[in-house]
């Protein structure tokens, strides 16, 4: 009878300690940075589709930046928009339903840390570039899925995300190592 007190009591504590183990992680995961800036730009999300705010449907009256992305194969210029607040992050190319094949939407997000995107309310597939704060493209997903929830990762640690319409990419020989040239990287 003393052993299953003691069995029990072990196990309790067990239980307990574990518990207490799981609610710190995920109150430490819950404050991390990307956990708190994804957290931001959904909220930025909610508030312009609550108040029935759909961003311009073409790229007329907008303010265009040159970046210069550099290949294998040359140089490439192409006309972005830079997004830099979370309202403009949460924004992005919703809606909109057409982009030239020179133009793309930059999103700086300030400081390197892990990103994620998604393609809701998005009708156009995109290229998707992950690129550190130095200008290296890191990874390329190609061709997103239009209207999408699915989280698309960077995997480490970036400071921007450019936007381009789906098979720029592969046409104009982008690849990962491939730098940027913008007043948004640093030059290493």
């Amino acid at each position: 009878m003393k052993q299953n007190r003691s069995r029990i009591f072990v196990a309790s504590f067990v239980v307990v300690l574990l518990l207490a183990i799981g609610w710190s992680i995920t109150k430490n995961i819950l404050r991390r940075p990307e956990t708190e800036a994804a957290a931001t730009l959904a909220q930025a999300g909610q508030k312009l589709l609550a108040g029935g705010k759909k961003p311009m449907p073409s790229s007329q009256n907008l303010s265009f930046e040159n970046l210069e992305i550099i290949t294998q194969n040359g140089s490439v210029e192409l006309k972005i928009e830079v997004m830099k607040t979370a309202e403009e992050q949460a924004q992005g190319l919703m809606f909109r339903q057409s982009m030239q094949d020179d133009q793309g939407m930059l999103f700086d997000f300030g400081i390197e840390r892990p990103i994620s995107m998604w393609m809701k309310n998005t009708y156009i597939p995109l290229d998707m570039v992950f690129i550190t704060s130095d200008g290296k493209i890191h990874r390329i997903e190609e061709n997103t899925e239009p209207f999408s929830e699915r989280m698309i990762s960077s995997g480490v640690n970036v400071l921007a995300v450019l936007e381009l319409k789906a098979g720029t990419a592969r046409r104009l020989k982008i690849k990962a190592g491939d730098r940027l040239a913008h007043k948004v990287f640093s030059v290493k």
